[in-house]
């Protein structure tokens, strides 16, 4: 039986390696198939697991067209391809794997739950192959990491991608798609309505396809964070580094224009308590006294300090005196975020983020985002299915660390458990608003 696939753009313009999945009657056991276009030219077709079974066959492709395109199956193929997602050596001890998708050079990473920067699940490494520019040279940031509720102060600042690690399983694996999961259980902080709980998160890499899918999921949960009650909602936090002095990307945007505040009330109060502490708190233990030396010159002191001396995890001060300090924290900073000396902020241009206080901007909802390069153009794009509430976004120069965050002040987690997340990355800066169209609407999909 000779199956069609009937593929329909709703937008205007070219798609680029552009993922295609389709699911025909019947069982189909080859891994591989090629299909033909109209014009003759072949398409390697890679057989889906997940889908296939009880006389359903489920297939991913990649295509480049504009407008449409009709693919015919043709016949398996039985050749290895010489084309496709290519495993190389990873740089990092915890590297689970470590992809050329054609587009980008990525690593993915296990973790090594040792609190610290380097020790973080996630994508350790990132570069686009046209360019090789590494938006992650050190290893010591990642995309991809999940914080909030949990990284609050509320809960005592626990750290998802720091302070566990990940079992990661392989769901598909060929030339054309690999899909992993990782699993996963967040250590308990102070809140007991958090403690226990696990969570998965998909990824979807795809051969040549200039961005890469995910979805988190996490266990149920409702707590209270910012005065607000929250309801699966999680913190994503996707971080880049420049180095001292220079910047991977210098503005930010939002769809439809930006609406934001600038400035961190939040980690102004968290440093008045690292003085604070330092200074005037009683603990003798060996742990805080270590912190105390590394903290005696606080301008100084790497940001990771400051938090993870209010760390549940680490154990530096007693629980006593952690509650009480944070709870003091909490309550000046949610003072603060709400005061009328930081107005909201209406533009369409492009956001300057490290020429504001703090080197950091808290815009409100969007579902469409980008962060980008002026001189060289690269751009990171981000499309949610459903709008994050808020985000966080720094661009801070001193250090050279960019993050993107889906949330709100306080930590306040704002995006819904269960979205997917397209990220694009590439030289898209001047015309990033048409390829976040593009992974917002995906072609249609026919099969007869």
């Amino acid at each position: 039986m000779t199956f069609t696939v009937e593929i329909n753009d709703p937008l205007p313009g070219t798609r680029n390696h552009e993922p295609i999945t389709f699911t025909v009657e019947g069982d189909l056991h080859e891994p591989l198939w090629w299909a033909l276009l109209d014009s003759g030219e072949r398409v390697l077709c890679q057989r889906l697991d997940a889908g296939s079974g009880e006389g359903r066959t489920a297939f991913v492709a990649v295509l480049s067209f504009t407008g449409s395109a009709r693919l015919t199956l043709e016949a398996p193929c039985l050749d290895t391809p010489a084309d496709g997602i290519k495993v190389l050596t990873g740089k990092e001890a915890d590297c689970f794997v470590r992809l050329d998708t054609g587009a980008f050079d990525l690593e993915l990473c296990s973790g090594t739950a040792q609190g610290l920067g380097s020790s973080k699940w996630g994508i350790r490494h990132f570069r686009a192959t046209s360019d090789g520019f590494e938006l992650l040279p050190s290893g010591n940031n990642a995309i991809g990491g999940f914080y909030g509720p949990f990284f609050t102060p509320e809960n005592g600042l626990i750290n998802p991608p720091e302070h566990t690690t990940v079992h990661i399983e392989v769901v598909e694996r060929g030339p054309v798609l690999h899909h992993y999961r990782m699993h996963g259980t967040i250590p308990d902080g102070l809140l007991e309505e958090l403690k226990g709980k696990s969570f998965t998160i998909d990824w979807r890499f795809t051969h040549n396809t200039p961005f890469f899918q995910r979805k988190y999921q996490v266990d149920d949960f409702q707590t209270v964070i910012n005065g607000r009650s929250v309801t699966n909602k999680i913190t994503v936090g996707d971080e880049f580094e420049g180095g001292p002095g220079k910047l991977v990307f210098d503005r930010f945007a939002a769809y439809g224009g930006t609406r934001y505040r600038t400035g961190d009330p939040y980690a102004g109060e968290l440093v008045a308590m690292v003085a604070d502490t330092v200074a005037n708190s009683a603990n003798e233990g060996p742990k805080f006294e270590e912190f105390r030396t590394q903290l005696a010159d606080i301008e100084a002191a790497h940001w990771d300090l400051y938090w993870r001396l209010f760390c549940a995890w680490e154990g530096v001060l007693g629980e006593d005196e952690l509650r009480e300090r944070l709870s003091r924290v909490r309550a000046a900073a949610h003072v603060k975020a709400d005061l009328n000396d930081r107005p909201w902020i209406l533009t369409e241009e492009p956001v300057d983020v490290s020429a504001v206080p703090h080197e950091t901007i808290f815009p409100g909802p969007a579902t469409k985002t980008v962060e980008f390069d002026q001189t060289s153009g690269r751009a990171m794009i981000w499309w949610t299915s459903q709008a994050s509430g808020a985000f966080q976004i720094v661009q801070r120069r001193q250090s050279g660390w960019v993050n993107w965050g889906s949330n709100g002040e306080n930590e306040c987690p704002e995006l819904p458990v269960g979205v997917d997340i397209k990220t694009a990355y590439g030289p898209f800066a001047d015309r990033w608003k048409v390829v976040a169209d593009q992974l917002e609407s995906p072609p249609a999909v026919t099969v007869t």
